[in-house]
């Protein structure tokens, strides 16, 4: 019996886990709670598109609170 790999990588970013997926598509989960955010999907793409999308839903983020 084997052990299967779901994820090929795992990278801490910004308290967000970024973990990719067998189809390179990946999973953002939050490192701890509170969530901020809640856990999301990405298309498959790089590291550093998924960095910048991260980075994207926080600035959006801070926007709502300061409108609020």
């Amino acid at each position: 019996m084997g052990f299967l790999m779901e994820h090929s990588i795992a990278v801490r970013y910004r308290g967000f886990l970024l973990l990719q997926q067998r189809n390179k598509s990946w999973l953002v989960r939050p490192e701890r709670s509170p969530m901020r955010l809640l856990p999301f999907r990405t298309s498959a793409c790089s590291l550093a598109d998924v960095k910048a999308h991260v980075d994207w839903r926080l600035s959006e983020l801070i926007l709502e609170s300061k409108a609020a």
